[in-house]
């Protein structure tokens, strides 16, 4: 038997929310509201901007709040208007103080972006490729007070490729968040109480928001931290390094063997493969990269722009 309509809010802010809100609008509940953070500047311009979410919302003609915190009581009622029966939240931005968890009928739900309790928190996504996991996921979870611990109602799954970067898992991660949410919503419409999974008390992983400063590339360390580091960090905020005196961004690098002994960050060779320098094990060879104030580039590009390096073998 179908229960009677939803009434659906959804909360959420960058591009990686938008096929989430899609799904909401695909399903037979009615998104009522949509959530999103206040318009930032962007831009060089630094023109103020409407965040993706709110962009995709007011082109369905969906209601569109944008407080700067939910913690005032006013907040609070307006939200309790809208007589949710259900809050969608995805990557939104805010905390969600216990009193707005508690207004909607059926709770509060979260797609996020890690098979939890393994990277609760801001960068999920960058933090499994920096650490080197081989599998990542997006788990639907009932929210609660505390900062991604509820429980896990649904999960799917994915391999971490050795090509992945941080774009290319965010957007895959984006489509399965979509897809699991999807699966969701028509489980409820259908009557069924999702089963609610505890998350285990082992293997919490805290995933923090990135820092700028945390793109330099120290070639002491191992070539295949540095891989991790530059796949990680594309599209944002790319990996940084410096080759023969020149510091450039680094695009694209892979580890490789190299048992030729040399200082940490000397180029070791540079030739049609790339550009290979030597690190704390091993050496990484970059093979796209980018010089102050130009576009991205690959290797053999900025060897024809510095024809000495190619000498060295």
């Amino acid at each position: 038997m179908n229960s009677p309509g939803l009434r659906l809010v959804f909360a959420g802010t960058p591009e990686f929310s938008v096929p989430c809100l899609e799904a909401c609008r695909a399903s037979d509940a009615e998104v009522v509201a949509v959530y999103t953070q206040p318009d930032r500047p962007a831009g060089r311009g630094r023109k103020l901007t409407p965040s993706p979410v709110k962009q995709a919302a007011l082109a369905a003609g969906i209601a569109v709040e944008q407080p700067e915190s939910l913690k005032s009581a006013e907040a609070q009622q307006t939200l309790a208007a809208y007589q949710p029966d259900l809050l969608v939240v995805v990557a939104y931005g805010l905390i969600l103080p216990r009193k707005v968890l508690a207004i909607p009928r059926l709770g509060c739900w979260n797609v996020h972006a890690s098979l939890l309790p393994r990277w609760r928190g801001a960068a999920p996504i960058q933090r499994a490729i920096l650490a080197g996991d081989s599998e990542s996921g997006v788990d639907l979870m009932q929210m609660e007070a505390g900062l991604d611990t509820g429980p896990v109602l649904l999960e799917r799954r994915t391999p971490i490729a050795h090509a992945d970067t941080g774009g290319s898992l965010h957007d895959r991660l984006s489509a399965l968040g979509a897809d699991v949410l999807a699966e969701g919503l028509r489980r409820v419409l259908a009557g069924e109480t999702l089963a609610a999974t505890p998350q285990p008390d082992a293997g919490v992983l805290y995933a923090h928001k990135l820092d700028k400063a945390e793109a330099k590339l120290d070639f002491s360390k191992p070539a295949l931290e540095l891989e991790h580091q530059v796949r990680a960090f594309d599209p944002w905020p790319v990996a940084e390094g410096e080759i023969a005196g020149e510091s450039l961004r680094i695009w694209a690098a892979q580890a490789i063997e190299r048992d030729r002994h040399a200082a940490p960050g000397e180029v070791i060779a540079a030739g049609r493969d790339g550009i290979d320098l030597a690190c704390g094990h091993g050496a990484l060879r970059v093979t796209a990269l980018q010089r102050a104030g130009g576009k991205r580039i690959s290797a053999i590009d900025y060897l024809n722009a510095r024809p000495e390096l190619r000498q060295l073998r």
